[in-house]
């Protein structure tokens, strides 16, 4: 006999219901059983807090025999007691990592269920849910891996600890336990080590300073780049503890204009700081500060020590001599191998631990500044890559380059005033000289020619090339312009000698690296240098500005009577100045196919050298010093010839007086097309009116 329909439904719900449950409680047991399974492998709280044997980490130069920087990892550590920390620091701790410390068991579900509700609204990992009973027992006990067997041992040691100790006691491990970032561990070592302090003299300013730093100790370094951020935050913690009643309101206001003095950086034996910060970085970036202090790594950079120390002395000297000369007191310089895109020098200020210079900023791979003329070599490039060439003639003319605009006339330019949107460069020697092929114009860093040549390639086409060449920092073309050419835009010095690299290897782009190898404690590999090169250009493009810039009469007038500084004996070295508006930042970049070098002359702040102390005073005697020490361990190779280029225009051959008549270039070649068909109506092009009107007055 057959079960009636509603029967069968309910048979069908109660079946599948039942395998359900089986399911679920399978699942249970097994997660039970594999719990327990766990539980058993854990260390017992009861007994001590573990610490886990650290191998320190050793950065090495390029030969592997320098020892360049060792990052113990054992650690800084001292113990202290319960009476010996101070209140404000336990509270500031509580305020910063666990509102809720006193009142939950180990798991905080309100704080949990706001991070995971703060994460979702932002779609990234903004805000953590672990206590402190969990952080304790995290790095008491455990490792950083995002697993979920990691995750329910970290919350059986959070039962356990919450079990066995209490809650002042936990307080207390925590704050000798805890990371504070330079490789030191617990409130007392990191209390000597930023402010020369004990804990127990804290400050209730510097222990909520303190208090920030377990959050994420690289980031939050004092010695760092968010120096700034660090005392925010600690701001931050500071009314926090006033809401929880901690403080009284005067004391918080008090406590928030006062910055704590740190101690200058105490980094033991180290040998080119900046370099070794670089690596550093590196190294917690890709494996966590965790890893490098405990898992023993052997790193060979691709650092030559010999031209380090040849850098390191140069700069220093250099940056002497300009603060006295030019108020200019610091300065920076890379060294990179075009031909594999190793940094083989960096030094990314006069002195690292000089803080009136704040030292310890490296200006090199950090610094974001107005490279002036040296990016000219890239704007010429890509005019060439568009069919113009060193020949090709342009006007050397008072112009200006605001177009249909009546406020901005075309002639009887007052050249002392260019305020926008007007825009009428000058020279750097205030000549005008009329027509001028595109060689001496690079080659002399004429500035009028130069913003033409840029009008002619094409802005964005110019940002395209800096990007190929490895140039990231150049992304807001509308509010560049055309003053791009004059350095509008800003570059990382590390990245324009990576720039110039790619000329030097003739249009081949080497990846930029400061790593050759990484072994772990058991001589494991992690990684090691892989070359991959890209071509960034044709070959031909780069050939020619490698001709240009090595040609030394075409730059003789520029560079008068420091010219001697420029040459080497039976050497070809291509050069490029550039200073910026106020000599603010001065530049050198030179190159050889084994060897690209850059300088950087100037202040942090941004405070203008004196006495027109560009880029031929303070930044060439830096940088040919150098070159003229080192040059001689590099492999004399000269550079290839461009081939000829013979253009069916007149004007890109060099000539610009066509059927006795002078116009300029824009009458003769069409910007969007320049080798083909010239334009049947110039005026069409909106700079036209602007370039011929001062050719008329010349050749009148």
């Amino acid at each position: 006999m057959s079960l009636p329909v509603k029967n069968k439904k309910l048979y069908q719900v109660l079946k599948i219901s039942g395998v359900l449950f089986i399911i679920f409680l399978a699942i249970a047991v097994w997660g039970l059983f594999e719990t327990a399974k766990i539980a058993k492998s854990l260390p017992n709280p009861e007994k001590a807090v573990a610490w886990q044997v650290a191998q320190s980490t050793k950065i090495y130069d390029r030969t592997g025999k320098i020892l360049l920087y060792e990052i113990s990892g054992q650690g800084r550590r001292t113990i202290l007691s319960s009476t010996e920390i101070p209140d404000n620091m336990r509270n500031a701790t509580i305020a910063a990592e666990d509102q809720n410390f006193y009142k939950h068991a180990g798991l905080d579900w309100k704080g949990i269920a706001r991070a995971v509700f703060a994460n979702i609204l932002s779609g990234k990992f903004v805000q953590g849910g672990s206590t402190i009973t969990q952080q304790l027992a995290k790095n008491a006990f455990l490792t950083n891996e995002k697993t979920l067997q990691r995750k329910i041992k970290e919350l059986i040691l959070t039962y356990w600890i919450e079990k066995y100790y209490s809650k002042d006691a936990i307080l207390n491990l925590y704050l000798n336990q805890i990371s504070y970032g330079s490789n030191t561990y617990g409130i007392e070592s990191a209390s000597q080590l930023y402010l020369a302090k004990s804990a127990k003299d804290l400050t209730l300013a510097e222990a909520a300073t303190m208090a920030v730093l377990p959050k994420s100790p690289p980031y939050y370094s004092p010695w760092g780049n968010h120096s700034d951020d660090l005392l925010a935050r600690k701001n931050h913690i500071l009314d926090q503890m006033q809401k929880m009643g901690f403080i009284s309101e005067k004391e918080k206001e008090l406590a928030q204009k006062t910055t704590p003095k740190f101690t200058q950086q105490n980094l033991g034996s180290i040998k080119a700081p900046h370099f070794v910060m670089m690596v550093r970085d590196y190294l917690i970036d890709k494996y966590g500060e965790e890893a490098l202090n405990t898992n023993g790594f052997e790193v060979i950079t691709t650092l030559d020590w010999d031209l380090q120390q040849t850098a390191d002395k140069v700069v220093r000297e250099g940056a002497s001599r300009n603060a006295e000369l030019y108020k200019g007191k610091n300065a920076a310089l890379v060294a990179e191998d075009p031909k594999t895109g190793q940094i083989l020098a960096l030094v990314g200020s006069a002195n690292y631990f000089d803080k009136s210079i704040d030292g310890n900023f490296n200006v090199a791979s950090q610094g974001v500044r107005q490279p002036g003329s040296s990016i000219k070599p890239l704007v010429y490039a890509t005019a060439f890559k568009e069919g113009y060439s060193p020949d090709t003639v342009v006007f050397d003319l008072p112009t200006e380059f605001a177009s249909n605009n009546p406020s901005c006339p075309l002639s009887n330019i007052n050249y002392q005033i260019s305020n926008p949107p007007c825009y009428h460069p000058q020279n750097y020697d205030h000549i005008f000289r009329g027509p001028v092929n595109l060689r001496n114009a690079l080659a002399q860093s004429i500035n009028v020619p130069a913003v033409k040549v840029l009008y002619l390639a094409g802005l964005n086409n110019v940002i395209k090339t800096a990007e190929d060449f490895g140039i990231t920092t150049l992304n807001d073309a509308d509010r560049i312009g055309l003053s791009l050419v004059l350095g509008g835009g800003e570059i990382k010095l590390t990245e324009l000698v990576g720039a110039y690299s790619v000329f030097a290897q003739e249009g081949t782009r080497h990846q930029q690296t400061i790593i050759l190898n990484i072994k772990d404690s058991k001589g494991r590999i992690m990684e090691s240098f892989v070359d991959k090169p890209i071509q960034a250009i044709d070959s031909q493009y780069a050939r020619l500005i490698n001709d240009v810039l090595s040609d030394n009469e075409a730059r003789r007038p520029l560079y008068q009577s420091s010219y001697n500084l420029t040459t080497f004996d039976d050497r070809e070295v291509a050069l490029k100045t550039g200073t910026t508006n106020d000599y603010v930042d001065a530049w050198t970049f030179g190159y050889t196919p084994s060897l690209a070098v850059g300088v950087w002359a100037g202040n942090n702040h941004r405070e203008p050298m004196q006495k027109s102390a560009g880029s031929i005073l303070a930044a060439l005697p830096i940088w040919s010093s150098f070159m003229k020490q080192v040059i001689s361990k590099f492999p004399n190779e000269p550079f290839n010839n461009p081939d000829p280029i013979i253009q069916s225009k007149p004007i890109l051959n060099g000539q610009y007086n066509i059927n006795s008549q002078f116009h300029n270039i824009l009458f003769y070649v069409n910007r969007n097309d320049p080798l083909g068909p010239p334009p049947t109506n110039p005026n069409d092009d909106p700079q036209f009116l602007n370039w011929e009107t001062p050719v008329r007055s010349w050749t009148q």
